[in-house]
């Protein structure tokens, strides 16, 4: 039943589609006969409404992936630029919050590592909703920020990058297999601002999959046996990740002849000074109000992606 939905869910749409182009076809001709203002304007409506549902059943097509539909886990590093790359993390951080907030997906913070003077050394957030993965993959890649560094005593214009990292969170009916002889299992006390916030005990959680030498980590909740459990859920979404990356790799070199994924690690430029230019160089959309892209307007960026490049992602 649920394998026939899917189906209809694409079907009548479809045919939805088929005949309202049909119709129109027909108005068309109608108004070559008889005319009339008011018809042309019914047309001109009826037209650009087709076009839109069209677009966002293309776009549809795209999030059509396997893991498409699940959750997601974003990590963010900052990289080159000290003080100002982890700043720089960390309005990535609260980006993509927003983000997931105007989607009305949940977003929550399983491990974060603050910096010493601003920022975030690290952050593994958790995107909850259908399609997150499908969308936020087509944010993986480094992020590059050029403005006048707020640490800069001499008002000096800084780049900073950070990294940005997306994995389909892998429910328990995908099999992942984890020995248990292949972990390290690490305790410690959860980092923090102080007071209060503070673990007294050694209840954040470390793994370490020594095959592969992934290191995942969560210090979200006070019990040592949930944030094991997380931790243990971002390890199977990392080795999933890993597993479909090489077969990703694979399936390039049979397809070598036929196209090519030509972009550096640099997918996006957001500038703020001394004008205010948001670039992604893959599809080089660009966005002059930066601070709308920050709030999390940055759905022109991930559907003109996912367009041209959703079907390398399937």
């Amino acid at each position: 039943m649920q394998e026939l939905n899917d189906l209809k869910g694409w079907l009548e749409p479809w045919d939805g589609l088929r005949r309202r182009s049909a119709d129109l076809m027909e108005l068309g001709e109608l108004i070559d006969v008889e005319g009339g203002d008011d018809m042309e304007e019914e047309f001109r409506r009826e037209v650009e409404a087709l076009v839109r549902d069209v677009d966002d059943l293309e776009f549809r097509a795209m999030l059509r992936g396997a893991d498409a539909e699940r959750d997601a886990l974003v990590t963010i590093h900052p990289g080159a630029g000290g003080t100002d790359s982890q700043d720089w993390a960390e309005l990535l951080m609260r980006m993509y919050t927003r983000w997931a907030e105007s989607h009305g997906f949940d977003a929550a913070v399983l491990d974060l590592v603050p910096a010493e003077e601003a920022g975030i050394k690290s952050v593994t957030l958790e995107i909850r909703g259908r399609f997150a993965y499908g969308y936020l993959q087509a944010e993986k890649g480094i992020h590059r920020l050029v403005r006048i560094s707020p640490f800069d005593q001499q008002a000096r214009r800084h780049t900073s990058f950070a990294s940005v990292f997306v994995y389909p969170v892998v429910d328990d009916a995908v099999e992942v297999e984890v020995s248990p002889e292949d972990l390290r299992i690490d305790t410690y006390r959860a980092s923090g601002k102080g007071g209060q916030h503070v673990n007294k005990t050694d209840s954040a959680v470390r793994i370490t999959h020594i095959p592969t030498g992934i290191v995942v980590s969560c210090q979200q909740e006070r019990s040592q046996h949930r944030n094991k459990n997380t931790a243990m859920k971002m390890l199977r979404a990392a080795l999933y990740e890993k597993a479909m990356e090489e077969r990703r790799r694979e399936r390039e070199k049979i397809d070598a002849t036929k196209t090519e994924i030509a972009w550096g690690n640099q997918i996006r430029s957001y500038i703020f000074q001394p004008y205010t230019l948001v670039k992604d160089h893959r599809t080089e959309i660009e966005k002059t109000d930066v601070q709308r892209v920050m709030q999390g307007e940055i759905d022109d960026f991930i559907i003109g992606y996912l367009k041209e490049f959703g079907n390398q992602l399937a």
